[in-house]
């Protein structure tokens, strides 16, 4: 059952969900079982823990692991203890960890096995971190999790946590090349399955019966928002480590899945195992995808194998998720819908305005602003950005051009930002042009997004090499890969003699696109 609307912060929603169906399991992970009051002593102890250590309201902590119960036990006790949680993209190079936990200023962190070494080579670089300890053991000099938390007092901690405290910080790449902080509060995470009390669509109401998978990663809003979504509706969660095609089938198949999330390079992978045709779906009603539209043939592939309802979402980490979903209904084979984002949720207003603030008529292309209780607090210690983002009013501009038709469904036409998405992962061009021109061999770099069938888009970098130099594509792709995230490598380079640019000297980045995306009908893929 859903917990009250009267909860306004995540320790009231695990409480009152402990109080009223304490035995019902809350998370399965690999075979561990915790039940919701379970759940509710763990995480009194881990706030209890974390206090401690030294923590204080408002201190980060970092977590650098895959998808684990310790990740939503930590998530928890963080709140309860009044500390934020902060999870590493664990896809990011050694450098872009170290910026990221350095931001942050985290005095304790968290570190799954997977990465252990990692976090061992740049310890020295990490002058904030006081204390890491593992979830998973792995390194004697560092204390590991559970007989850590077994160790403290099992009172709740007197601590008060208040609905618009933050509750969590989520990382996103940046258009300058360094990643922000986007602070999310109770209010922000609960808005999303609260809608201040309007009603929810037929297809979003939950119940706790329902079985959820959690396969994408948590250091993504939709990972951990999945979790926090079966945490209020009583259900249960399901964690997969991470994303494999083969292990998603056999959670079908030993768990009755119910509903799950995916980005269309998931589902591809998922409907396209041997198996997947012979695996029973029954229990399935819907799954919810986002990042990218689903191509029209798959999408049939996906009707005939999974039987279920669709439902496609959009959102950003900055609304904490979802703000725009296509309804099952309106996954009609070459309806114009098809081609929309879908209408907002309840709760979220929707606009489309002009490089002037004006509000612009249907189907005007414009930037998409949004506001609604799921809007971020702001940025971490980048208050001229947050303003650049959100206004006085409270409207956020998502970076985004598109419009809406006379009905109220968003057509998103392009970016305004240079933002590439592939495989669900946002890549800003500078980033990856910042990484590839440290090359000794590169005088300057362009990167942009080309389609690609399998993963939406695909990292291109147009190259002007120094006089001279004799580099390959390899040579460069290669050394990208010690500097930044694999899914920001680039997968293909052009070399060139010079860069477009306007009289001004401004890269003419479009222009470099336009080969690539003639004839779609939309510069997004």
């Amino acid at each position: 059952m859903a917990a009250s609307l009267s909860s306004t912060t995540l320790p009231e929603v695990l409480r009152d969900q402990a109080s009223r169906q304490g035995d019902r399991i809350a998370y399965e992970f690999e075979g561990r079982l915790t039940s919701f009051a379970a759940l509710d002593a763990q995480t009194d102890r881990v706030a209890n823990g974390l206090l401690a250590l030294g923590l204080t309201r408002g201190d980060r902590i970092a977590y650098l692991g895959k998808n684990s119960d310790v990740y939503f036990e930590l998530l928890l006790g963080a709140t309860k203890a009044g500390v934020v949680m902060t999870p590493v993209n664990w896809r990011l190079a050694a450098p872009e960890v170290t910026y990221v936990v350095n931001d942050c200023s985290a005095p304790v962190m968290f570190v799954g096995p997977e990465f252990v070494s990692l976090v061992r080579d740049i310890r020295d670089r990490l002058p904030n971190v006081r204390t890491i300890l593992t979830t998973e053991g792995g390194e004697p000099a560092w204390q590991d999790f559970a007989p850590w938390r077994d160790a403290q007092p099992d009172e709740a901690p007197a601590v008060d946590a208040h609905r618009n405290d933050v509750a969590i910080q989520l990382y996103t790449s940046g258009t300058t090349g360094k990643p922000k902080g986007a602070m999310l509060s109770h209010r922000n995470l609960l808005f999303m399955v609260q809608a201040d009390g309007q009603p929810m669509p037929e297809w979003d109401r939950w119940t706790s019966d329902e079985v959820i998978l959690l396969a994408m990663p948590v250091f993504h809003i939709g990972g951990t928002q999945w979790g926090v979504n079966s945490l209020y509706f009583g259900a249960k969660g399901i964690i997969a480590r991470e994303f494999d095609a083969e292990r998603v089938l056999d959670y079908f198949e030993q768990d009755g899945i119910s509903k799950l999330f995916m980005v269309p390079a998931a589902m591809q992978i998922v409907v396209r195992q041997p198996r997947a045709a012979r695996v029973d779906f029954s229990r399935l009603t819907h799954i919810f995808y986002g990042a990218s539209p689903i191509p029209a043939a798959l999408l049939r592939e996906c009707i005939d194998v999974f039987k279920c309802g669709f439902v496609q979402v959009y959102g950003m980490t900055e609304t904490t998720g979802v703000i725009v979903a296509l309804h099952p209904e309106d996954h009609v084979e070459g309806s114009e819908r098809m081609r929309a984002a879908g209408r907002a949720m309840p709760g979220v207003e929707l606009a489309v305005r002009d490089e002037h603030g004006n509000t612009l008529p249907p189907r005007t292309i414009g930037e998409i602003v949004t506001r609604s209780g799921g809007n971020m607090v702001g940025y971490w210690n980048l208050p001229e950005a947050t303003a650049k983002t959100v206004d006085k009013d409270g409207w956020l501009a998502t970076g985004d051009a598109g419009y809406l038709d006379e009905d109220g469904y968003l057509y998103i036409q392009d970016r305004i930002k240079d933002m590439i998405i592939s495989g669900g992962e946002n890549v800003y061009p500078a980033e990856v042009e910042s990484a590839v021109c440290d090359h000794p061999g590169v005088a300057e770099a362009a990167v942009i997004g080309v389609p690609d069938d399998k993963w939406g888009e695909a990292v291109k970098a147009v190259v002007v090499l120094k006089p001279g130099a004799e580099v390959t594509a390899a040579d460069i792709i290669d050394f990208t890969r010690t500097r930044i995230a694999g899914y920001k490598t680039p997968k293909t380079i052009d070399f060139v003699e010079t860069l477009p640019r306007n009289p001004s000297g401004k890269l003419l980045r479009r222009e470099l696109r336009a080969p690539y995306w003639a004839g779609k009908d939309r510069q997004v893929n």
